[in-house]
């Protein structure tokens, strides 16, 4: 992957959400989050693309979150779209994904494209209703774009591309092949319907099966020059969407772990009876089953204050725009690095373990308690994270920073 260095573009991000800004959205994500809740089970099993779940995110203004108000957009903050992020995954993870990478997609208009350009490319999503999918997976560098006129041509597959099922537009990042341009990352944007893209609808995993993770094949595809965003730079604040997904994650997981202890509070409370050898009349009363959840809701709880922290860390740095510095993002990244780290390794273990206080009657299938694990198991495995926790003690110890990704 080539990276340029080009004119900074203007992130139109300031300042950080007030307890107004999150307590409104927070309110809008559980009414939706209660509709998700109702089916989320008999959806996950029917393993359609989500066009009705995507629906319900358009019709509550959620897509729009980020968007800033002066194109038409609610004018929110990247901490409130991560909790929105969190309250929907406690509900529904695939969902949740699909929102998290939206925000993501749809914030490349502000790390990519240029001041002249970004308020049509705004005005253009909020116009739309579009949800944004995107088709970036690096470790399927198989995309060939080669110049033709003032566009080119893009070839080639992708797995992984979520949203792209459902998406109204597609994200890619591919690198020039030929010509002036040649060896340039560029990040561009197609519509769903584009001649020549084939939607593959394999998307038949373990969990986050409504997520709409297809695998795309580009059979000379035009991209106009109106598709294009921008080069790919090395700029530290264009670079900070890369911790930013990360972030997502992280309260994608953290919302998970809560959904799961949320469901096996009502398993336990629903039992009028208890372990036979306990002294306690019901096993909510017995101290077996207190600790465990006790131990798993305390872990939880930590994980969701550093999530907190971090949010509003990131919205605080990307105010600085063209001011930031690498070794501010470098530092902020690896702070974002732990959190995903413990998010990970916490929601596993307790979506893990709320069976063994839920008993072998919460395995039945009409139960879904299962549908937790398989979710955030599924997800966790998206960038390894035993080199996250090597990226954390590399930091740590020598100040050491790993190279610039889509992972790092």
């Amino acid at each position: 992957m080539s990276l340029t260095r080009t004119a900074l573009p203007r992130v139109p991000y300031t300042g950080t959400a007030d307890e107004a800004e999150l307590a409104h959205w927070s309110s809008i994500a559980r009414s939706v989050a209660q509709s998700l809740a109702a089916d989320a089970l008999e959806r996950d099993r029917a393993n359609a693309q989500p066009f009705a779940e995507v629906q319900l995110l358009r019709e509550a203004g959620l897509l729009d979150l980020l968007v800033p108000a002066e194109f038409g957009g609610a004018g929110g903050h990247f901490q409130t779209a991560f909790e929105v992020v969190r309250i929907l995954a406690a509900a529904d993870g695939s969902i949740s994904q699909l929102l998290a990478y939206h925000y993501i997609n749809q914030s490349g208009i502000a790390f990519y494209a240029s001041p002249e350009e970004q308020a049509a490319w705004w005005r253009r999503t909020v116009a739309g209703g579009w949800l944004w999918g995107d088709s970036v997976n690096p470790v399927d560098p198989s995309l060939t774009l080669t110049p033709e006129g003032e566009g080119y041509r893009l070839n080639g597959s992708k797995r992984f591309s979520t949203g792209s099922g459902v998406g109204e537009v597609i994200v890619v990042n591919a690198e020039v092949s030929s010509g002036e341009r040649a060896g340039e990352l560029l990040a561009f944007v197609i519509p769903r319907d584009r001649e020549g893209l084939e939607i593959v609808d394999d998307w038949d995993y373990l969990g986050q099966r409504l997520s709409a993770s297809n695998s795309l094949n580009y059979h000379n595809v035009l991209v106009g020059p109106a598709d294009i965003l921008g080069p790919v730079t090395d700029e530290p604040v264009s670079t900070l969407l890369t911790p930013g997904i990360q972030l997502a994650f992280a309260n994608f997981y953290l919302g998970i772990a809560q959904g799961a202890l949320a469901a096996a509070k009502r398993i336990i409370l629903g039992r009028k009876n208890s372990w036979f050898l306990a002294q306690a009349e019901t096993y909510s009363q017995d101290v077996v089953f207190q600790r465990t959840v006790g131990e798993l809701k305390a872990r939880t709880a930590a994980v969701a204050a550093l999530s907190e922290k971090l949010g509003r860390s990131f919205d605080a740095l990307l105010s600085l725009a063209g001011d930031v510095s690498q070794p501010q993002r470098a530092d902020l990244a690896v702070q974002i690095a732990e959190l995903k780290v413990v998010a990970s390794d916490t929601a596993v273990d307790v979506a893990n373990r709320v069976f063994e206080v839920t008993g072998s009657s919460s395995t039945k299938n009409d139960v879904g308690l299962d549908l937790y694990w398989r979710n955030v198991r599924t997800h966790s495995l998206h960038d390894s994270v035993d080199y996250k926790k090597i990226e954390v003690g590399a930091y740590f110890l020598r100040g050491e920073s790993q190279p610039l990704s889509l992972y790092t």
